[in-house]
């Protein structure tokens, strides 16, 4: 079967088809006098570029020692190509090349000191004054205190800003935004990245900054990037690049755009380059979409050409401009990406000499140095807040040695006693001496010495209402022949009638819906007779042994005989205390630097990761030793929580605990973006820890896939061992206590370790 014979058209159709063909040759070879204008103005300005960037649709080239004008309007790109050059974003595809390699390499200088870096974003510590924000990001960038002073009054009378001791929060918008400026030109860089400078900038004073701008080009051959939406004030850059929808529309200098288009200002430039972009991204109508099939068959692919490579007809557009298009035919036979000679082939990667010991270093002193004093300094501005902090575990502690573990006390008993009323009781609880009568209220005289509070009534149905109704935890009947029935038990012993037993028994009915509450009635009730009888034997001289059951507890191995759940619950608490509040204290730090610009500004500056969480832990683990040390005296020395280990162990462990939980805080920045998002994560890993990690209720009595859950928690092998120290003296030599320090650094490893990892990689 024969091919479809290709549509037939007419001349003068074909003649506009070859003429449209004609303007896209043009613009290509538009494009190729461009690339050869840029080498020759790389050359003339240094000879090899500061920043190099090919990517689909965006070929940009900036020369060392010049002024490059970034333009477009919100959204189109701009901010994240900066972060792409500065190597904070990573690349889909393409290159970039920056002050001798790409971003992150060893002969490139970013991130580090070569590069000045202002973002959006004010990235500046309110509680700073302009001198202490100057001289944190000179002693980043390696300046020394004297020379940050000489340079913070230059920058002063430049740009314009109020005393050098006046704090940032107290300043204007566009004095921060001034202020911000003044510390990405602080150590004079080689290429200096201004994101919108100039937003809140009067005309006078902008007109200075750009003076200034071009004397740093000139005179120190520094390169500048600088985004703004003043259009028209880039008129004293190099070269301007206008971008819209993450495409470059043209990249001149701002002279030959106004020639070439012929235009009196850059705002019409641009507005003409925008209109002639959506053109090409109109819907072809069906006719032309016919002539273009035929034309496809007539005309060779060669003689087609190439697109103007502004004119992105692969992109969707919306609203006024319609529906998403299809790729064009020329997009289809000749790309941008096949002509060998329009991409800017990237210069190589300087080689960088560097010795074996660098790669083992990790830190640099002056970051260091900067960091750990910045978070000092914090601490220091914000006194209240600190001290809140410190306070906090130890009002916490307070709390729960007021609260948790005491036995209740004045729990009220509902009491049937048919051998003797209320009067005859008072008399008969008073006698010391041998008579065996009405022994109901001698007994009701032990049950009152545990301070729980006998209420009488006359009938059984009354005191069960009371017990209904929650006026009383229990009720107690005693027989109207209890005393007589409890002797003859005693004398006769197995030789008593059945109904003998009967008659001696108190009746006990208790409310079983509290089981804390139930337990301590039943040990209560039980003790009291215990007593009861003792010292009634011991009076009447009858052996003690026979009115004791035949079991006998000794004095226990460890722990105290009556056990409180005090000390059952202290350890888990108080390292539970301290662990999520160093969780709080570190993610909230480092959330707040994040989403303020802080954390990005210093990566660029050349901070690591590494050197970031360093200083966090080494300033917050002065306040978290601290905090240890108040919980553990306020437990020990003021509420008497059973200790009988060494003291110095109960605090290195804790202290680790601490330290943990300020890792786990760093991995729970990292991961969340605002601090609705880390409370949530804390709060939900919050309630799992303290009910799995064995610290309101023994791990042994968990479901065994729960047991086996609770294990690997950070807190209980080191609750367990914590536990181990206090009630029963253990040391080092004991697994049950090692295991749980070796657990907390594995820990510690683990959430330092994603924390680093998670900072250098997560770049959007």
């Amino acid at each position: 079967m024969d091919p479809p014979r290709p549509k037939s058209i007419t001349l003068s159709e074909l003649t506009d088809r070859r003429k449209q063909l004609q303007s896209q040759q043009s613009t290509v070879q538009s494009r190729r006098r461009q690339a050869v204008c840029v080498r020759r103005a790389c050359k003339k300005y240094g000879g090899k570029n500061s920043v190099n960037v090919v990517l689909d649709g965006l070929n940009m080239t900036v020369p060392k020692g010049c002024i490059y004008g970034l333009l477009g309007a919100s959204g189109c790109g701009k901010t994240t190509l900066l972060s792409c050059i500065v190597g904070r974003r990573r690349l889909n595809s393409g290159e970039i090349w920056v002050l001798g390699g790409k971003p992150g390499s060893k002969g490139s200088g970013v991130p580090g000191p070569r590069i000045g870096y202002m973002p959006q974003e004010i990235a500046l510590y309110g509680e700073f004054t302009i001198r202490e924000t100057m001289v944190y990001f000179g002693w980043i960038n390696g300046l020394t205190t004297k020379q940050v002073n000489e340079k913070v009054d230059f920058l002063v009378n430049l740009l314009q800003l109020p005393s050098a001791d006046r704090e940032v929060k107290n300043l204007s918008g566009g004095q921060q935004r001034r202020v911000s400026f003044a510390a990405a030109l602080l150590h004079e860089p080689e290429l200096l990245i201004l994101d919108e400078p100039t937003v809140g900038v009067d005309p006078i004073l902008r007109q200075g900054i750009w003076d200034h701008l071009v004397h740093i080009t000139k005179d120190q051959n520094t390169t500048v990037i600088i985004t703004t939406h003043y259009i028209d004030e880039t008129r004293q850059a190099h070269m301007i690049g206008l971008m819209r929808g993450g495409k470059f529309l043209a990249e001149e200098s701002p002279t030959s755009l106004l020639q070439k288009h012929n235009c009196e200002s850059l705002e019409d430039v641009f507005l003409k380059l925008s209109v002639i972009q959506n053109r090409g991204k109109r819907r072809r109508s069906s006719i032309l979409h016919e002539i273009t099939e035929a034309m496809t068959a007539q005309i060779p692919p060669a003689e087609l050409g190439a697109e103007n490579p502004a004119i992105d007809n692969n992109s969707e557009i919306s609203g006024e401009f319609g529906e998403p298009l299809p790729v064009p035919l020329a997009k289809r036979n000749s790309s941008l990406a096949d002509n060998k000679e329009l991409p800017l082939d990237l210069p190589p990667e300087e080689q960088v000499r560097t010795r074996f010991t660098d790669h083992f270093k990790f830190i640099q002193s002056n970051h260091m140095k900067a960091l750990v004093w910045k978070n000092f300094l914090w601490m220091w501005r914000n006194v209240g807040v600190m001290c809140f902090i410190i306070g906090l575990p130890v009002a916490q502690i307070i709390l729960f040695c007021l609260s948790i573990g005491h036995d209740p006390v004045g729990l009220h008993l509902a009491v049937v006693n048919y051998e003797s009323n209320i009067n005859d009781c008072a008399i008969y609880e008073k006698e010391t001496k041998c008579e065996l009568a009405f022994l109901s209220c001698k007994y009701l005289k032990y049950v009152k010495a545990k301070n729980q509070k006998i209420d009488y009534y006359d009938t059984e149905s009354t005191a069960f209402a009371a017990v209904r109704r929650g006026k009383a935890w229990g009720t107690l009947v005693f027989s109207a022949n209890y005393t007589d029935a409890l002797r003859q038990r005693i004398e006769m012993g197995k030789d008593a009638e059945p109904e003998v037993f009967d008659l001696s028994d108190v009746l006990i009915n208790l409310d079983e819906s509290n089981q804390q509450i139930s337990l301590l009635l039943r040990r209560d009730l039980v003790y009291a007779f215990q007593n009861f009888a003792t010292n009634l034997a011991t009076v009447c001289n009858y052996s003690t042994k026979v009115v004791t059951p035949p079991i006998r507890f000794n004095q226990p191995v460890y722990g105290p005989i009556v056990p409180n759940f005090t000390d059952f619950a202290a350890p888990g608490v108080i390292l539970t205390i301290i662990f999520f509040l160093a969780v709080a204290l570190t993610s909230g730090a480092m959330l707040i630097e994040r989403n303020e610009g802080i954390l990005e500004r210093g990566l660029v500056s050349g901070v690591t990761g590494i050197e970031i969480l360093l200083a966090h832990v080494i300033c917050q683990f002065l306040i978290m030793v601290f905090q240890s040390v108040m919980v553990i005296v306020m437990a020990l020395l003021v509420f008497h929580i059973t200790n009988h280990g060494d003291v110095l162990l109960v605090i290195l462990l804790t202290c680790l605990t601490g330290l943990c939980g300020m890792c786990f805080g760093f991995v729970v920045s990292c991961v969340t973006d605002s601090e609705r998002n880390a409370t949530y994560l804390a709060m939900g890993s919050f309630l799992p820890i303290v009910m799995l990690c064995g610290i309101i209720w023994p791990v042994q009595g968990m479901h065994y896939l729960v047991r086996a859950v609770s294990f690997v928690l950070p807190l209980t092998l080191s609750t367990e061992s914590l536990r181990c120290i206090l009630a029963k003296g253990w040391d080092m030599n004991e697994p049950s206590v090692y295991v749980g320090f070796i657990a907390t650094l594995l820990w510690i490893t683990v959430f330092l370790s994603s924390s680093v990892l998670l900072i250098k990689f997560k770049k959007g």
